[in-house]
Formats: structure tokens, sequence, C-alpha cells
């Protein structure tokens, strides 16, 4: 079994067993690897304040980019604020060859309270909160974090796509949206990649898979470990047994061959767990084990 920190040397290519292609040029201008890294357990509780141990959440930033990692997500309303911080404090040696995607759109009032804010003025003051904490002169991929129904996505956008024409971003992507939104995003700034949740057993956007690998996006899956019901578990247990791996390393597996323009960014605040994520991409599924994990 090779080491977290060997794996992507051997498998970053092509896993010849599986011809599954474990790179994705995101934007059609930088390659990364699929298999990365997100950020948001390493908050306090409620995804509220810091991390409550902030000497190993750098280790654990730091080890995810010695294993291979070069992309990696975070968001303003991670803390909120903490975490971009902690991105920097941990990573700013590392900024040259990685790729730090991060969010704006959502405030906190409170542990666990999430509240869409599309106001221009306030997105506009959220890319700059951004550059100063990350302490970048340009975003690599910044998201909107939610769409807010209070304002049309194209106001919203607006001062994202001076962002981007000013050079202060570089890609835009989207978060928890349908292909209507994207489509009206389109009309105003390119959009590379969506988060939606997605996983095992939450196939809600199933389509929107397809349509972003049709034309040309990043989907990005939040929530890619869940496993699903007691029934799914059965399943996904005999065939982890077979490959002698975790229910979470079949689980990421699965996202690595439904499409190739998934992006990974399992997130834990542990080193173990961390080097079992990044073991996930030597199990080849066969097609058979895949269409049993589908039904």
């Amino acid at each position: 079994m090779l080491s977290g920190n060997d794996h992507f040397k051997k498998y970053t290519t092509m896993s010849t067993e599986n011809k599954i292609q474990l790179t994705y040029r995101l934007g059609g201008d930088r390659q990364i690897n699929r298999l990365g890294y997100g950020g948001m357990q390493l908050t306090g509780t409620g995804v509220w304040g810091d991390a409550p141990d902030r000497a190993n959440a750098i280790k654990v930033l730091q080890a995810a980019v010695a294993g291979g990692v070069d992309f990696l997500d975070t968001a303003d309303a991670y803390g909120p604020h903490t975490n971009e911080v902690l991105f920097h404090d941990a990573l700013k040696d590392e900024y040259d060859r990685i790729v730090i995607a991060t969010k704006g759109g959502l405030t906190r009032t409170g542990p666990d309270q999430w509240v869409p804010n599309g106001d221009p003025e306030y997105i506009g003051k959220a890319i700059e909160g951004s550059l100063q904490r990350l302490q970048v002169k340009q975003i690599q991929l910044w998201q909107l974090h939610r769409v807010d129904p209070k304002f049309p996505v194209e106001e919203t956008l607006a001062p994202v796509a001076d962002a981007v024409r000013s050079g202060k971003i570089r890609h835009v992507g989207l978060s928890e949206v349908d292909i209507p939104t994207i489509e009206r995003a389109q009309k105003v700034v390119p959009v590379v990649s969506v988060q939606n949740l997605y996983n095992l057993s939450e196939r809600k956007w199933e389509s929107i898979v397809d349509y972003t690998a049709q034309n040309n996006m990043a989907f990005i899956p939040w929530f890619p470990l869940a496993s699903g019901p007691d029934k799914m578990k059965d399943k996904i247990g005999r065939i982890a047994e077979k490959h002698r791996a975790t229910v979470s390393q079949i689980a990421l597996a699965w996202l690595l061959k439904r499409s190739p323009n998934i992006l990974l960014i399992p997130g834990t605040r542990s080193l173990e767990h961390l080097q079992e994520n990044l073991l996930a991409a030597q199990i080849s599924l066969t097609d058979e084990e895949f269409k049993t994990l589908s039904e």
C-alpha cells in the first residue's frame, strides 16, 4: 500500500487499471489533481470560530499539500474569516504551486447559521476581504456561496465580473445552483465550476454533473463522504472489503469514476483520515461495482 505522500507520484496522470484521469484542467488553463481538500472542518463547532487546535490544523493543511493535494477549498464564511487566515498561515510558502478556491455570499449570525447576501456592495467587499485574508493579489477560483433570492444573480455577479476584469479573480464558480441559474450567470461572467451537494446517497444534482461535464466546467461535490442508508452501507461495505478499503475510500473512488470533471474536496481535521482519503485514488472500481453502487 502506498503512503499518502507517495501515491500521487504514481496516480496523478492516469490509473492504467481503471483508465480514470486523475488530473483536471481547471478553467482550461491550470492542471490540478482531482483529489483535493476542503477546509470547513478546520473551524470551531458549528463552523464558528477558529480551529480549536490551530497547530494541528496547520499540520493537516501542510500534510495535504505534501501528499500531493494542489487544490484546496475555503470560504469567507468559515469561522467566519478565520479559515482563510489559517490557509494563508499554513500554506503561504506553497502559493506558487497550489490553487486555493474561496467563496463569498453567505453571512454568519452564529454557529450553524448561514444567511445568503447577494447585495453587490457586500459581494465587492467580500472579495476584497478574501484577498486581504489570503494575502494574494489574485484569487484563483472565487465561488458564489449561495444565490440570494432577494437579488437577481446578474446584479450579484456584477462586482465579480469587475474583479475578473481587473485581475483580482482568475476564475469564477457557483454553488447550489440549477442549470437556468448557471446559464444566467454565464451571461455575466464565465463560469468554470459548480459546487453542489452530491454523494453516493444524495443524487439530486445528477443532471448538473452531466451538464458541467458537457460544458467544460468542474463539478465539486460538497459532503462527498456520505454513504447513505443502511442498504447502501451493506453494498458499499462488501465492495470495501473486497478492496481492503474503508467505506469512505469507496465513496471517493465512486465519485472519481462517476465523471472526469469531478473535483473532490473531502475535509478532515485528522492526519490519519487525511492519509486515508488520499489513498482513495488507488482504488480501481470495476464497471460492475460502479453500477452496483449507482443503483
